[in-house]
């Protein structure tokens, strides 16, 4: 990777939770509305392939209110289900993410943790997720390091994320969307508009599929691969432990 990828910022760890915790109640609300429900067919393909291998401890990182993690949870059809992790900064995201579990009679621990320094031993789980948070970092490649740390050898991560749009009509479409519709949409529903201009700026300036590809593999993951999704709006990055 000739640069690695923006937005590393002290202070930034500690915004995003505070407004992660703002717009908590409405999350899962307003995500399927900007989506129109395309975000859970994202998220199931992306359990499928960290459950691929059968792991026993799979680590949810950015939980938020739980939604990767409780599919993670639920484990492969005839399979037993892994133990499950999730962690978040934002204590209010947790609090949701621990009732919709209860309410699913759902095994997964929840803690609130930092993803720059994760609180578990090396090799401790055989798969790592992580939807939607990685740009939310404050430091992309710290977080790729820890993730990788506590992943076993061969373990998966297994990674979605926004890329930015690009110049094509559909990416057109998708930087008016999300400069005009999203805020305004999401504004609306949460009560908090600047949150939802936050959130496709952060697409904007992220890194760009192939760049991430090269973020994890210059921290040790092997037979990175990545796919888009939708349309190019969504993408799933795979990497393997060496």
């Amino acid at each position: 990777m000739t640069s690695p990828p923006p937005g590393q910022s002290p202070g930034k760890g500690a915004a995003v939770a505070a407004m992660f915790g703002r717009i908590a109640p409405r999350y899962d609300l307003v995500n399927s509305v900007l989506s129109l429900g395309v975000d859970r067919s994202w998220r199931r393909e992306a359990a499928a392939l960290a459950l691929a291998h059968a792991p026993a401890h799979v680590l949810d990182v950015a939980t938020g209110t739980g939604e990767l993690a409780m599919l993670l949870a639920r484990g492969r059809s005839g399979a037993r289900p892994p133990e499950v992790t999730g962690i978040d900064f934002a204590h209010e995201m947790l609090d949701i993410a621990r009732l919709k579990a209860e309410r699913a009679g759902l095994p997964i621990r929840l803690e609130r943790a930092d993803a720059l320094d994760l609180p578990y031993a090396d090799g401790a789980f055989d798969a790592v997720t992580v939807a939607y948070g990685l740009r939310n970092f404050a430091d992309v490649p710290a977080g790729l390091r820890e993730m990788r740390r506590v992943l076993s050898a061969g373990g998966r991560l297994v990674v979605l994320e926004f890329p930015p749009p690009d110049e094509r009509p559909i990416g057109r479409a998708l930087r008016w969307y999300g400069r005009s519709v999203m805020p305004t949409i999401g504004g609306w529903l949460s009560g908090d508009r600047s949150a939802y201009a936050y959130l496709p700026a952060s697409t904007l300036a992220f890194v760009e599929s192939e760049r991430l590809a090269d973020a994890m593999r210059s921290v040790g993951f092997g037979d990175v691969r990545f796919r888009t999704q939708t349309f190019g709006i969504s993408a799933l990055h795979v990497g393997v432990a060496a």
